[in-house]
C-alpha cells in the first residue's frame, strides 16, 4: 500500500532532489522511497545493512538520473523509514518484499537492481524469485553467504559472548554495542574504507550510522538470514545478466565471496585494484561508468 506523507526535510547538500517521493506501508512498517529522472531502464538502488540509509548512493543518483530513471528507498531501520525492534522485521525476505512494494508504488514494471554489501542478498532474492520484474542485477562488494571464505579476523569473536577486551573485531558484539555503540560504528566504518585519504567518506558514513541505534542493529543481527544452501539454490534460479564489482582490499566482505556469486550466477566479475568495501562511495566515477555500461547493454 502506498501512503502519501510529508517527505523529510530537504538537505541543502544534495546535488539532485527527487522528482517524486512517498511511503509504502507493509505490516505497519513505513518505507520511504524517492524517484529521480526518466529513461529506460529503471534502476532500483537497493538498501544495504540498516547501518546506512540510501544517502550512500548519493554519488550514483545524480549521474545515473541523467540517463535513466532511478528509484531508491531507505531500508527499514534507518533514514525516514520506520525502525521496528523485532528481529523478524529485518529478515532478508522482508527487504525484498519492500523492494517489490516500492516497484509497485512507483509503477515500475521492470528494473535493473544494484545492491551493495548486504544488499546483495536482497538483490539475489529479487532476481531469483521475481524474474519478471528484474531485467539485470549488479552487486558491489556483496556479502554472499553461498561461497567464498569469510575474512579470518571476523571469525575470532562471537557476537553474543561477552569478552574482557574491546580491541578490534571484539567490538562487533551485542554487549559492546549496548554501551559503546559509537565506538563500534567508528571501528566498523574504518574497515569499510581501507583506501588512503578517506577522511570525508568515513565522517559521512559514521554520521549515517548514528542515525540509527544499537537496539535496531542488534535486531538486524538476530534476523533470519540466507543460509549457504539457500543462497546457492537462489543462484541457480537467476537467469538475468549479472555484474559483480568487488574491491581487492575489501576488509569486510572477502573478494572470494564476490567471485563465488559471479561464478554461481554466470555473471561478470570486475575486480577493482586497491579498492575497499565501498568503491561506489570512495571511487564513484569508476563505479558509475561500470554501472552505466552494464545498464546500456540491457537496453
Amino acid at each position: 500500500m502506498a501512503v502519501e506523507l510529508t517527505a523529510p526535510q530537504r538537505e541543502q547538500t544534495r546535488a539532485l532532489y527527487p522528482d517524486e517521493s512517498g511511503y509504502i506501508e507493509r505490516d505497519s512498517v513505513r518505507i520511504y522511497y524517492e524517484v529521480y529522472g526518466s529513461g529506460e531502464p529503471t534502476v532500483l538502488l537497493l538498501p544495504t545493512w540498516s547501518l546506512m540509509h540510501s544517502r550512500h548512493w548519493r554519488m550514483q543518483i545524480p549521474y545515473l538520473a541523467r540517463h535513466f530513471r532511478v528509484v531508491t528507498f531507505d531500508g527499514r531501520g534507518n533514514g525516514p523509514s520506520d525502525r521496528p525492534t523485532e528481529a523478524a522485521a529485518y529478515g532478508e525476505r522482508e527487504f525484498a518484499a519492500d523492494a517489490v512494494a516500492v516497484l509497485d508504488a512507483t509503477e515500475t514494471e521492470r528494473a535493473v537492481i544494484v545492491g551493495f554489501s548486504l544488499g546483495g542478498q536482497r538483490g539475489l532474492l529479487l532476481a531469483a524469485e521475481h524474474p519478471e520484474r528484474i531485467q539485470g542485477a549488479a552487486f558491489i562488494g556483496p556479502n554472499f553467504p553461498g561461497g567464498g571464505s569469510p575474512l579470518p579476523e571476523r571469525t575470532v569473536y562471537d557476537f553474543d559472548t561477552e569478552y574482557d577486551t574491546a580491541e578490534g573485531w571484539a567490538k562487533h558484539n551485542r554487549h559492546h554495542w549496548v554501551h559503546y555503540y559509537r565506538d563500534w560504528v567508528e571501528f566498523f566504518i574504518s574497515r569499510m574504507f581501507t583506501e588512503p585519504h578517506s577522511t570525508k567518506p568515513v565522517e559521512d558514513a559514521v554520521g549515517w550510522a548514528l542515525e540509527t541505534n544499537a537496539e535496531v542493529m542488534i535486531a538486524t543481527m538476530e534476523a533470519p538470514d540466507l543460509t549457504p544452501e539457500e543462497a546457492q539454490a537462489l543462484c541457480r534460479r537467476v537467469h538475468c545478466p549479472v555484474l559483480v564489482i568487488h574491491g581487492d582490499q575489501d576488509a569486510l566482505n572477502s573478494i572470494t565471496r564476490g567471485a563465488a556469486l559471479a561464478e554461481q550466477t554466470g555473471g561478470d566479475l570486475v575486480v577493482l585494484e586497491g579498492s575497499g568495501n565501498a568503491p561506489h562511495i570512495r571511487d564513484p566515477v569508476k563505479v558509475n561508468l561500470l554501472i552505466r555500461e552494464f545498464l546500456e547493454s540491457l537496453r
